[in-house]
């Protein structure tokens, strides 16, 4: 399968590139990003066919469905590192909160969030790419909070690999912070900026883009490339789990093959609700996607207004700080496949030249027959946290903005599927104050009463963070970055 891109060609680029071309340099014309050329049917046979596989058969067909040009036994080794989640024969438990709501738990990884479930096998195919190649890639990461550990746990020591990793100083929790600072690999940097998370996805994309950065990394013999979910290596990955977690209703016999369900994502950056969006698209039987949010709530305006207005908007500080995002990198590769790539490039222009585009009336509709979407605020998060334990399920606040969600945007009673996209423990002093109503808890000060409270064991890989030296020190204004990568290099 070939991939293509959102804002057309400028002649410069080829009309069409491989599945490894697009992941080792997933900037397009125009500064778009790639997507499939056609997606694979996968339907009731495909479905019916897997209903009792484990989580990598599942993956390496629907892989094998995309056609793409990595060799069996890459993809076997990326694979295998589901075994070292929690529980190898189901990395993404489906948990019951509710009688027709379900939380599929997608952080049961190394670094505890979602983003393990795509950079972890993504990291064995880029580096075996580059190795094969005999190439030098510099990886370069914006992270709100959870793809920057991710990424550099699946990179780290890795041949052919080093990896930049930009994060906003004071937007993450201490935890995620910890888990970027105390990497001490040789091929990893760490930059903490003076800004938000926008700031540092700007500053990727430009650089991704920037011809300038990329003949000074020639001269070093280097090649560039990215871990966010611009890269579709990334979103190829994270469309599995929500297959999965439909498969795992219909074992437990909450629902029958064929039945629709919501999917109701936490959305940042969109990549998370994108995979849904893919999978729907492939035959899974979804009635709609609910899009949660924080107060940084631009997708609830844009699914229903049909505006996604910047232009009086700055990034607000909030308990799901993974969230705190305006500028949505996925939602372009929607744009392209509803209406193609002409209106895509327009659309993206006006937001990043006006700070501002809107969706046509039939658009819109477009839109909204997929998606619903609503917002939390922090107290309410706070509510549903603490009335959720007291029902015996502790989550964190990001899966907390999807019960919101799940109460105001549905219209049929279908079973849901949330997204739990991080674990308590990356967000302990919030969820402490929930529970308790304790101010200012430290995060190991609060790790630890939620631990006690809850009769569960804090993980070793979270507990060890706060005696580990802390290597990575470097934090910048955002105009330095590119020199500070430069003498990484």
């Amino acid at each position: 399968m070939n991939f293509i891109e959102t804002r057309g060609n400028d002649g410069k680029h080829p009309v069409e590139v491989s599945f490894s071309s697009a992941i080792l340099a997933p900037i397009a014309s125009f500064g778009g990003i790639y997507v499939p050329k056609t997606l694979p049917e996968l339907g009731a046979d495909f479905l019916q066919k897997h209903i009792d596989s484990g989580y990598k058969k599942l993956a390496k067909d629907v892989l094998a469905a995309f056609e793409i040009d990595i060799e069996s036994d890459v993809i076997d080794e990326a694979l295998s590192l589901y075994d070292e989640f929690d529980n190898a024969t189901n990395p993404v438990p489906l948990v019951k909160v509710k009688d027709d709501l379900y939380v599929s738990e997608l952080y049961h990884g190394p670094t505890r969030a979602f983003k393990d479930m795509a950079l972890q096998p993504f990291g064995v195919v880029l580096s075996s790419l580059a190795e094969k190649r005999n190439e030098n890639y510099l990886i370069m990461a914006a992270t709100s909070g959870d793809t920057g550990p991710a990424a550099l746990e699946t990179f780290k020591n890795r041949a052919n690999v080093q990896v930049a990793c930009l994060y906003p100083d004071g937007g993450t929790s201490d935890v995620q912070r910890l888990q970027m600072v105390t990497e001490n690999a040789e091929n990893l940097k760490v930059i903490g900026i003076h800004g938000d998370f926008d700031d540092a996805q700007n500053a990727l994309k430009r650089l991704l883009g920037s011809a300038t950065f990329k003949a000074k990394l020639k001269e070093k013999n280097i090649h560039l490339s990215a871990a966010n979910s611009v890269n579709f290596g990334r979103i190829i990955f994270q469309l599995i789990y929500h297959i999965h977690s439909y498969l795992e209703l219909v074992r437990k016999q909450a629902i029958a093959l064929g039945d629709k369900v919501y999917l109701d994502v936490p959305s940042g950056n969109f990549g998370n609700a994108l995979g849904g969006y893919y999978a729907m698209k492939m035959g899974l039987p979804v009635e709609k996607i609910l899009i949660a949010s924080n107060k940084n709530n631009v997708l609830t305006q844009l699914i229903k207004r049909g505006q996604y207005d910047l232009r009086d908007m700055t990034v607000v500080s909030t308990s799901s700080p993974a969230m705190d995002i305006l500028k949505s990198s996925n939602v372009e590769r929607i744009l392209f496949d509803m209406f193609g790539a002409a209106r895509t490039r327009e659309l993206m222009f006006q937001l990043d030249n006006d700070k501002h585009y809107a969706l046509s009336a039939e658009e819109l509709a477009q839109f909204q027959a997929i998606f619903a979407a609503d917002f939390c605020e922090d107290d309410e998060g706070r509510q549903y946290i603490k009335d959720a334990f007291a029902d015996g399920y502790l989550m964190d606040p990001h899966t907390a903005t999807c019960f919101k969600a799940y109460e105001t945007c549905r219209d049929k009673p279908l079973i849901t599927i949330a997204y739990s996209t991080a674990e308590w423990t990356k967000f302990s002093p919030t969820i402490a104050n929930a529970l308790t109503g304790e101010q200012d808890a430290s995060d190991i000060d609060a790790l630890k009463a939620i631990a006690e409270e809850a009769g569960i064991a804090i993980p070793a890989m979270i507990n060890e963070l706060f005696t580990k030296d802390i290597t990575q020190k470097t934090i910048i204004d955002k105009q330095d970055i590119e020199k500070e990568i430069l003498a990484f290099l």
